[in-house]
């Protein structure tokens, strides 16, 4: 029974160029002199090294572990010594260079222990940690860690009515898919047995266009050749050459008939899609436990060999294009002409996103011409697979309006290229919409660093005030408590003094209180700077007291020693005041006398009746004293600090804001939690592709 192929809207057919390198075997690469790593292998977080430069490897060993769960490790593509951990220049329309491992080959290519991992009967996260940190990634050029895609149905619990493999290979000059499956066949079909188990997938189509019978009958043979019975779910679809079949939700659309909405995935609709060279290397982890070290890459265009080298991760460009017999090209494209992007230098290495490398002759691309103005001929939007319309997308992002963009569904382009290339004003719109979606990036991520920071600050100021009145509430608990404990006191004196020095310290606690916040973050240095400067003040207002005390007590003294017959100098003769006042203290001293005389005229009994009844005196002027004091200094209620209510409103309502957004998060699934950090990340990175192009066009 023959499928039906339901084809979708749009596409274009630019010229293939695939007989210059299809039809010669894949070659094997010679091992380089230096491999050159990136930690940037696939979307997501770059790994991160776990050797240092000086160290012995092996081929195999893990050299850079996966940063997260939207990240993938890197392994040593042969064995050697890591020369350098540094930047280097890197594979990426930027041109800027990046972190990188390099690896000097010792030309022994020694292979590290290798023990088989039992897919079989492990657990489904053990699965998809180990596929993880063999560096399994999307080798079509998406680099997805594919253990992302294997988790969303991994546990079995969701139906997956269809597993699709990608052998489309759609783009002009890109020949590696082809000889792969022309070639390793066999492998490719035990890989979708292992996929399709691990999924538990109803059906299996691959999809290849019909510009490649040799590959559809190989994969028809190597079914029929394999023993086991879960072949009879496999079907081999040949589709109609058009670009780009190859993208996920077009070949979906032509297998399945299904459209993938927008914002929805295609596993909710029981579809997923792997490429055949990332089921390839799938193979090879769980039945070789072979990590991702090398690449099948079209090396094609103007050089003297075109075809498919079989290279490792890391090997530089320019030693391919050596091999390969470059003839002296204007320039060179890494990946496919509709969607790959200019080499800043052939010194960079293999990634693992490297499907192919054309050397650029003035023939085949020639310059581009003078962009003229939009003719709104919607020749684009005929041609977009995707069903948008590219001209207005083109306005929206040219005027800098990028909220009309993303209503006009600009995350919904794949980029690429068909509008440009049907454009007849030359247009490169493709340009203009990574623009749109960098500057849409960073204005988000700009927007979540600012509320993110704003809440911070309100989270800090309400935690100040709620830790301001807590210690508040605290020192009037136990104040209340001792003073109560004064209160029964059976020596009234005692009472009074501690129920003083009590509400004097409750007193001191509510001025803290209710200080500015600002207040409590001042350095232990000037409260103590402050103390000892109170201290001594204090001190110099007693000594000064004791002087004045002395003094008066000298000249009090003075005429009561003077004697009678020495006549007083006129010159020495005291004032009005002062005479006076030598008078009272000449009574106040006799007074004394009187009353010590009386005193030690006493007998035993009355002397200790006296004692008892002046220290009574004194403990009831002193408990007066003291509660005349504390009352001045404390208020009948010490007001307890309250909140600023709009302020407490606010602080609220963004604590609700962050608990139902880590609600909302905790209820994702993994692989929408992967889907949402990885397009994070990769607004992140667009962001910084395209700050750096600018930086790059001002100098």
């Amino acid at each position: 029974m023959t499928r039906q192929i339901i084809t979708f809207h749009g596409g274009v057919h630019p010229p293939e160029h695939k007989a210059e390198s299809s039809h010669y075997p894949i070659r094997t690469a010679a091992l380089p002199a230096r491999l050159i790593l990136s930690l940037q292998q696939s979307i997501g977080s770059a790994a991160k090294p776990v050797v240092k430069a000086g160290e012995q490897v092996a081929k195999g060993q893990l050299i850079a572990a996966a940063d997260g769960m939207i990240s993938a490790a890197l392994h040593a593509p042969t064995s050697g010594r890591i020369e350098a951990i540094e930047l280097q220049p890197v594979a990426h329309p930027s041109g800027l260079s990046d972190n990188c491992i390099v690896l000097i080959p010792d030309g022994q290519d020694q292979w590290q222990e290798r023990p088989l991992f039992d897919w079989r009967n492990a657990e489904p996260n053990a699965v998809r940690t180990y596929l993880r940190d063999m560096g399994v990634v999307g080798l079509g050029g998406a680099v997805f860690p594919s253990h992302l895609k294997l988790s969303s149905n991994l546990d079995g619990k969701k139906p997956l009515d269809t597993l699709i493999i990608n052998g489309a290979e759609c783009e002009p000059y890109i020949t590696c898919d082809d000889r792969l499956m022309q070639e390793r066949a066999a492998e490719i079909i035990a890989g979708i047995l292992m996929v399709q188990s691990l999924l538990n997938a109803k059906q299996v189509l691959i999809g290849i266009e019909d510009n490649k019978p040799e590959a559809a009958a190989a994969l028809r043979d190597a079914i029929k050749a394999s023993r086991s019975q879960a072949v009879a779910a496999i079907e081999v679809v040949q589709v109609p050459t058009l670009y780009p079949s190859g993208g996920a939700k077009q070949l979906i659309k032509l297998l399945c008939n299904i459209e993938v909405p927008s914002g929805m995935r295609s596993t909710d609709l029981g579809v997923q899609c792997f490429n055949v060279a990332t089921i390839h290397s799938i193979y090879c982890a769980l039945a070789h436990a072979e990590p991702v070290i090398r690449r099948v890459v079209t090396i094609t265009g103007n050089v003297e060999r075109p075809g498919n080298y079989e290279a490792l991760i890391g090997t530089p460009l320019a030693e391919l294009l050596k091999a390969a017999g470059d003839k002296g090209s204007s320039g060179y494209i890494y990946g496919g002409p509709m969607m790959g992007f200019e080499l800043p230098s052939l010194a960079v290495g293999l990634s693992k996103a490297g499907n192919c490398v054309i050397a650029k002759t003035p023939a085949d691309f020639p310059a581009p011409p003078r962009e003229m103005p939009c003719i709104r001929c919607s020749k684009c939007a005929e041609a977009c697979p995707a069903e948008l319309q590219p001209m207005d997308l083109f306005w929206f992002a040219k005027s800098k309006n990028f909220g009309k963009a993303q209503e006009r569904n600009l995350f919904d382009c794949i980029e690429c290229g068909a509008c440009a290339y049907v454009c007849p004003s030359n247009i490169r719109l493709v340009d203009y919409y990574r623009f749109a979606k960098s500057e849409i990036w960073a204005a988000e991520k700009t927007k979540q660093a600012a509320d993110l920071a704003r809440e911070r600050f309100e989270f800090r100021e309400f935690r100040a005030e709620r830790e301001k009145q807590e210690k508040a509430e605290r020192l009037a608990a136990k104040a209340t408590q001792k003073l109560a404990q004064a209160v029964e006191s059976d020596d009234p004196e005692d009472a009074a003094i501690r129920a003083a020095k009590i509400k004097a310290a409750m007193a001191k606690a509510a001025v803290a209180s209710e200080a500015p916040v600002s207040d409590s973050t001042a350095t232990p240095e000037a409260d103590q700077a402050e103390q000892l400067a109170a201290e001594k003040k204090a001190k110099i207002a007693a000594a000064m007291a004791r002087a004045a005390a002395k003094k008066a007590e000298a000249e009090a003294a003075a005429p009561a020693v003077r004697s009678e017959a020495q006549p007083v100098a006129p010159s020495q003769t005291l004032p009005a005041s002062s005479l006076d006042k030598t008078d009272r203290t000449k009574e106040i001293l006799d007074k004394r006398r009187e009353e010590r005389a009386r005193i030690a005229a006493m007998s035993p009994e009355e002397r200790s009746a006296w004692e008892a009844a002046k220290q009574a005196e004194i403990a009831e002027a002193k408990a007066a004293a003291a509660l005349r004091k504390a009352e001045s200094a404390v208020p009948a209620e010490v007001p307890a600090p309250s909140l600023d209510e709009e302020k407490a409103v606010k602080i609220r309502a963004a604590m609700a804001k962050r608990d139902a957004e880590k609600a909302r998060l905790a209820a994702m699934s993994p692989e929408e939690k992967a889907a949402l950090a990885a397009e994070r990340q990769a607004r992140i990175d667009a962001a910084m592709a395209a700050k750096a192009a600018k930086a790059a066009k001002d100098e």
